[in-house]
């Protein structure tokens, strides 16, 4: 029979909808049910694309002695991490403060008040090593909450405290150290320009130069890392010293993703990390948020070396995400799982599928899809006949006799040992992928987690928009515009200005956080950029003022997380470190940055900006490998405002070749704003009067090139855009 999670659109929590645990979705009619029995309760949280979520549920979740156990002593409740990121946040930081680590599954035990008094992530389902398993932990504490509930609940109200106490720690260290810096008389121009170089001596320090990457195993395509570096070139140059080594790192590091195992070499797109330092072995799960802001890193590649390589991987994730992430109605669902049935079984992934079946292959298997081409996939990839996968990476041993496709060698080489020239051995290889693609399209498909969301969707609009003005397809372009159609028609209650956080089935009930606001807003201006369509900035600036509204920390700067006014959250958060997606705060520095060249209140605006970073001093001067996208915005802080103006019809060729100059070489910032005669260039003019008089030259697109609001003579040739924007 069918628990309380039937009714949710979650699809985690509709994963465990069938449990024998009675599971209660987060809200009111779980926190009364505690009350009323005073119960501890069990809080569950993960996502439906967790591998480790999987194996819980199928070990703990689904076993009637467990579930007996938890539902006698406790109220169980599950949160999809996704759908409620504050939630997650809150509870995240207790069992990371207190057990030194975190991850998902994470399991949190609370008093009825909703104040954790102990926690951690994955438990196994017996006594394992020296360490409890999940029935012995249940016991435990359920004996402890029956005799001595007084010291657990003394407990969580110490942690509280102490977690208070931390977050207000962290904020007034960021205050000191920012008043100390005012005293030695350390303006921003200064600090920022140390916390750079000593970000870029993190990482040059940390870079993995045979294998690429920052650090050991596991490795995670931390994209704001790539972005710093690539800024750093921008800034000191691609020739310099510095900008030589930023390169290196950053293009080493794409390159061996690229040819590594954590690239599906088949399907298109990124898995989630490796668990090697060779970016051989991945997790499965693919994430939107992943392809979004990878694919941004390549462009960068193109943008700063020219090589049609890196244009070359973007387009694949675009063609991954178009393929198997969008929707018939506009948006990009969330994510694919690591697990799926293996080969030979009927029926989709569920809890007990085998993480990487859908992705892994037999050498017999590609000898009988490829046929003769077998020889030069197996020596490209390095497939063998006993399998490539060494133990250490199988910790469940699913991959015994199985193969991850890696690149072992240049095309060239393989070319050789397979005696064909590289043209004719490149045909050979796309046409075997592609019957590796067919083949695999009769597997069971990984689970899809078609939930829409708000902030992931926003970066996706980004890397499109970016991909349409670097590589020149508009086909991107277009998605990006269908999304944001789409989050506006849905996920968009213009009557209140505010976002709502997730769509499956119609809109969630969660209203938006920080990073949907910060995410979407940035998404919204690179459309502008990429489409001129002066709509995306109008909506842009709406919601960038119910983001200050909602979040904005009146007292200390900065944003929280999540909304004032709910109180199930036992503590209100701000992020300080931009990890698998950057902090909702370094992008919305970047954005207001932005947004400033065209607000009626610039100055203020940039203020706010500028605030924000202010906001994280304590963190970006003491530890900036942890904001290496704040430190992009720090970079835009200190630049004088730059703009060029293009004049004309934003459909027309002309117009189109002069944008375009904007996006072929690395360098400083500068806003690209369309004067095409019309409602956008009024609305423009509103905000920036000095755009009021700009026109097409004799019919012809004409670019204006600005600093500090002084523009030089108008150009109408790209050869003529270019030299001036070469003069800086």
């Amino acid at each position: 029979m069918a628990n309380a999670l039937a009714h949710e659109k979650s699809p985690y929590l509709l994963q465990h909808a069938d449990n024998p645990v009675n599971w209660l979705p987060w809200g009111e009619a779980a926190f009364a049910k505690a009350r009323a029995e005073q119960k501890p309760v069990f809080l569950s949280i993960g996502y439906s694309t967790c591998h480790w979520c999987h194996v819980m549920a199928h070990e703990s979740f689904e076993n009637a002695e467990s579930a007996a156990l938890l539902n006698e002593s406790f109220v169980s409740i599950k949160v999809d991490r996704e759908e409620r990121p504050d939630v997650d946040r809150v509870y995240m930081h207790y069992v990371q403060a207190m057990t030194g680590h975190g991850g998902w599954p994470m399991s949190v035990w609370l008093t009825p008040e909703l104040k954790p008094f102990f926690g951690g992530t994955y438990f196994p389902p017996e006594d394992r090593q020296g360490r409890a398993g999940f029935p012995a932990v249940l016991r435990a504490i359920a004996k402890g909450w029956r005799d001595e509930r007084e010291k657990l609940v003394a407990e969580s109200a110490r942690v509280i405290e102490l977690l208070k106490t931390r977050v207000s720690g962290e904020v007034e260290g960021a205050e000191k150290n920012a008043a100390a810096d005012a005293g030695a008389a350390i303006d921003l121009t200064e600090s920022g320009g140390e916390a750079f170089e000593k970000c870029f001596q993190y990482f040059f320090e940390t870079f993995d130069a045979e294998k690429g990457g920052f650090g050991g195993a596991p490795k995670f395509p931390r994209a704001s890392n790539l972005s710093f570096l690539f800024r750093v070139a921008a800034i000191q140059g691609p020739q310099s010293e510095a900008g030589v080594a930023a390169v290196k790192m950053a293009t080493t590091t794409l390159r061996k993703m690229a040819e590594g195992g954590i690239r599906d070499h088949v399907g298109g797109g990124f898995h989630r990390y490796s668990v090697d330092d060779a970016w051989f072995v991945p997790h499965f799960e693919k994430m939107l948020y992943d392809q979004a802001q990878i694919a941004i890193n390549y462009l960068d590649a193109r943008v700063t070396t020219g090589q049609e390589i890196h244009a070359w991987v973007a387009r694949d994730i675009f063609e991954y995400v178009k393929r198997e992430l969008t929707s018939p109605l506009g948006g990009f669902y969330s994510a694919e799982d690591a697990d799926s049935a293996p080969s030979g079984h009927a029926g989709g992934a569920k809890a007990h599928g085998v993480e990487g079946a859908f992705y892994v292959w037999t050498k017999e298997e590609i000898d009988a899809v490829c046929g003769p081409g077998s020889l030069l996939v197996c020596a490209h990839f390095g497939v063998i006949g006993s399998g490539n996968v060494p133990a250490q990476s199988d910790p469940h041993g699913d991959f015994g006799g199985k193969n991850v496709l890696m690149q072992r060698q240049a095309l060239a080489a393989t070319a050789q040992l397979c005696g064909l020239d590289v043209q004719t051995a490149s045909d050979r290889l796309v046409t075997a992928l592609g019957r590796l693609r067919d083949a695999r399209a009769g597997r069971a498909r990984p689970h899809l987690d078609d939930k829409i969301v708000t902030a992931w969707n926003g970066l996706m609009i980004s890397a499109l928009a970016k991909g349409a003005q670097v590589l020149g397809e508009r086909e991107y372009a277009e998605s990006a515009v269908k999304a944001a159609e789409f989050l506006r028609r849905e996920l968009f209650d213009a009557e209140r200005g505010v976002l709502y956080r997730s769509f499956r089935d119609g809109r969630g009930t969660t209203e938006g956080f920080a990073e949907d606001y910060a995410f979407l807003v940035q998404g919204l201006i690179d459309l502008y950029e990429a489409t001129f369509e002066v709509r995306w900035l109008q909506w842009a600036e709406q919601l960038q003022g119910t983001m200050d509204a909602l979040f904005w920390d009146e007292e200390r700067g900065g944003y929280f997380n999540s909304a004032a006014g709910d109180a199930n959250l036992v503590l209100r958060l701000k992020d300080d470190y931009d990890g698998a997606e950057p902090t909702a705060g370094s992008v919305a520095a970047m954005n207001l940055l932005r947004l400033a060249v065209v607000a009626k209140d610039g100055d203020a605006v940039r203020a706010r900006g500028v605030r924000v970073i202010e906001s994280l001093r304590g963190q970006w001067t003491q530890a900036p490998h942890a904001l290496p996208q704040l430190l992009c915005a720090v970079e835009l802080a200190l630049e004088p405002a730059r703009q060029v103006v293009i004049a004309g019809d934003p459909k027309s060729a002309e117009f189109r070749a002069l944008s375009a100059v904007l996006h072929e070489r690395a360098g400083a910032r500068r806003s690209l704003l369309a004067a095409n005669g019309g409602e956008g260039q009024r609305w423009l003019a509103e905000r920036a009067p000095w755009m009021a008089e700009m026109k097409a030259e004799g019919r012809k697109a004409t670019a204006y090139v600005c600093e500090h609001f002084t523009c030089r003579p108008p150009v109408t040739s790209v050869a003529e855009l270019r030299s001036v924007l070469a003069a800086g």
